[in-house]
């Protein structure tokens, strides 16, 4: 399925007027990173919203917000952290809900800090975790989850990895025309 036809297949996907997703990160200095999962949500016609909550610096508000999501129609957390990267893990700590954590790359360490960080959650408190800067990917990884429940959104989901696969066919075939 080429782009366009994806685009038409995630079209048919009713979007809630409620965010389903929430992205939240500690820092608007993390958006560069955390806007790919807002991206792949937006073209996938998934309503989400984005804050800034930080572990440390709004604490009691961190708190509030990861008791309150799913009370407010949340169904997955996507959370970006650099650093000592402890909001993924606080937050999940605090809600039922699915947390993918996103370790957020910063001048020291390259985002090694911050992915041990998030990847190290004590037995109990599950994050699941992507790449260093892997935001595209979680917004993909809530796709997925969300897709469990909804088979319009899993197709769309479907024709995407589709689509990606006939793009490396035809990557294959324009080497091929070079050599």
């Amino acid at each position: 399925m080429l782009h366009s036809e994806r685009e038409a297949a995630a079209a048919t996907i009713v979007s809630m007027p409620e965010s389903l997703v929430s992205i939240i990160m500690g820092s608007d200095s993390d958006w560069p990173v955390m806007g790919d999962a807002a991206a792949v949500l937006t073209e996938f016609g998934v309503a989400h919203e984005v804050e800034v909550v930080s572990a440390h610096r709004t604490p009691d508000r961190m708190i509030e917000f990861g008791r309150q999501a799913a009370g407010r129609g949340i169904r997955v957390i996507i959370a970006g952290a650099g650093g000592a990267a402890h909001l993924p893990g606080m937050v999940a700590s605090v809600t039922p809900l699915p947390v993918i954590g996103v370790p957020v790359p910063l001048a020291r360490l390259d985002g090694m800090d911050s992915l041990l960080s998030i990847v190290q959650m004590p037995a109990g408190i599950p994050v699941a975790t992507v790449s260093i800067g892997g935001a595209k990917n979680a917004g993909l990884l809530a796709l997925r989850i969300l897709g469990s429940s909804d088979v319009s959104l899993r197709e769309a989901v479907a024709a995407y990895a589709l689509d990606l696969e006939k793009q490396v066919g035809q990557k294959n075939a324009a080497l091929q025309a070079k050599l």
